[in-house]
């Protein structure tokens, strides 16, 4: 039922891009060099149907973590045929009681729920926060660039379809920028002001040292 809105999503998502197309397709080649344009062309003698199609989102990602939220990816670089194409999507699942943390990426995101109960929100540069509780079958859109969440709060696990404008919109989570590498915790406790035992749990969570 909602892989039609879904599908009109991305196509919203990557109208600004398709006049900039000036071949067909240019199936990505991980082989060949990668730039800030993309990834170069594989040979279109060697592109076949298989290139255009992807599987990936059918399977619940694993949520087995802190967060007890998963990620499944369809960007190019799991699906090459988005190359320059201007869009990607991503399957979110988030078990009971479990969050996406807060995180941003480089573009806009556009979201439906397809299962479950959700508060999805953003905080803009102003500091002031937008959320709402959504049902399925809502949408919520994120502007680029801004710090924005999930939160499960319904009685089932719940499923989130997003479509970006970008083949590759890249994240980057706050509690991993902070506790997953070698940041010195004298550092982060001045820049955050949290307690230094504190910082030293997290950092165990999450894998940082230092």
């Amino acid at each position: 039922m909602f892989f039609p809105i879904i599908i009109a999503l991305v196509l919203f998502t990557s109208s600004s891009y398709g006049n900039q197309i000036e071949f067909d397709y240019c199936v990505a080649d991980p082989t060949l060099p990668h730039g800030p344009s993309g990834y170069s062309c594989k040979d279109p003698t060697k592109v076949t149907t298989d290139d255009f199609s992807y599987s990936g989102l059918r399977t619940p990602a694993n949520t087995s973590n802190i967060f007890k939220f998963g990620v499944s990816y369809a960007l190019v670089d799991q699906f090459p045929a988005l190359n320059g194409m201007g869009l990607s999507m991503v399957r979110a699942d988030i078990d009971v009681g479990g969050a996406g943390p807060i995180h941003a990426h480089r573009v806009a995101e556009l979201a439906i729920v397809t299962e479950g109960t959700i508060i999805a929100g953003f905080i803009d540069t102003n500091n002031k926060p937008f959320y709402k509780t959504m049902e399925k079958g809502d949408l919520f859109v994120v502007p680029p660039a801004l710090a924005h969440f999930q939160v499960n709060v319904g009685k089932t696990p719940a499923v989130v379809y997003a479509a970006f404008a970008s083949p590759n919109p890249g994240v980057q989570a706050v509690d991993l920028a902070l506790f997953k590498n070698d940041l010195p915790t004298e550092i982060i406790q001045k820049v955050t002001l949290l307690d230094v035992t504190q910082i030293k749990k997290l950092k165990n969570a999450f894998g940082g040292t230092n």
